[in-house]
């Protein structure tokens, strides 16, 4: 197996009018040392087709059959990892170029640093600009309040591979894998967000409940750790916060006013952010458009 400096892990289900972009705008990238394996969950769509049609060498498709949810699908691309650094990647968002570039750089001068991440254009299908979410530098503004959240957006995640092969995910938290990973590690390890926009986040509706769901889990989590008699004032202010933040959003998206009123979805982004968005998506369909126009050349 050849060993690639990055892994990008790309767990999908039923990504299959998305995954294209996803994968172009990897191949996109100015740092071309990567390794890209592709999880499916067990999709009914034409998910895995689109991957495979793809004849990159760098890419692997690993085929699950059924669905077993999220962390087990990132559990499994970090154990098939070959590479130093893990890279976090969905299959419905964009990528910028210079992404791994930036990230790996980072990591590179700053090797006390386990996880790092940045921040994100939030975009229509159609390529609208909603926003953009980003998160305070350095570890102690990230970790402030641990039970509120950790403000790292996931599928910009790069860190060292032998971490997340340390600590894994957990199945059992649905809907909250990834705050659950920081929340058990915080006190152990570093993290990092970056200023710049590394990816385009795709988000066409919000599903309240999806959101409900892993705010439930979450206050569950702090309950169990109130319990064991662990910060208790601090897991009573979480689910208090929880409960508060839940009911503002059945307002917000009961009232089609998600983006006005729920603020940490999105800011507003500037017009250099949009100008260099307009030309990422450009750049990725672009690719897109090629290939499919190089398959049907092929099958004729």
């Amino acid at each position: 197996m050849t060993t690639s400096h990055i892994c990008i892990g790309m767990p999908v289900y039923n990504c299959e009018s998305t995954i294209a972009e996803a994968i172009a705008s990897v191949l996109n990238q100015s740092f071309q040392d990567w390794e890209l394996i592709v999880c499916d969950d067990g999709s009914r769509d034409a998910t895995l087709c689109v991957a495979r049609d793809f004849s990159d060498a760098r890419i692997r498709v690993l085929e699950g059959g059924v669905n077993r949810g999220l962390a087990a699908c990132l559990n499994e691309t970090i154990g098939e990892a070959s590479g130093k650094f893990f890279a976090r990647m969905d299959g419905d968002d964009i990528a910028y170029p210079e992404r791994l570039e930036k990230q790996v750089a980072f990591l590179e001068d700053h090797p006390q640093v386990d996880v790092v991440a940045g921040s994100a254009i939030v975009f229509r299908s159609d390529g609208q600009v909603l926003g953009v979410r980003r998160g305070p530098g350095t570890h102690d503004r990230i970790c402030a309040t641990p039970w509120a959240g950790f403000p790292m957006i996931h599928p910009t995640w790069m860190g060292k591979t032998e971490w997340f092969r340390r600590h894994g995910y957990r199945a059992e938290m649905v809907r909250m894998e990834d705050w659950e990973l920081l929340f058990r590690t915080c006190a152990t390890s570093q993290f990092a967000n970056l200023p710049d926009v590394l990816l385009g986040y795709r988000e066409d509706s919000l599903s309240l409940r999806k959101i409900l769901v892993g705010r439930e889990r979450k206050c569950r989590v702090m309950m169990q750790e109130a319990l064991k008699g662990r910060a208790r004032g601090q897991a009573v202010a979480g689910v208090l916060g929880q409960i508060g933040r839940s009911m503002v959003d059945l307002l917000a998206i009961g009232t089609h006013l998600d983006y006005r009123v729920l603020k940490h979805r999105a800011r507003p982004a500037s017009i250099e952010e949009v100008e260099d968005w307009v030309e990422v998506f450009r750049q990725t369909h672009l690719r897109v458009s090629r290939r499919r126009e190089e398959s049907e050349m092929f099958a004729v």
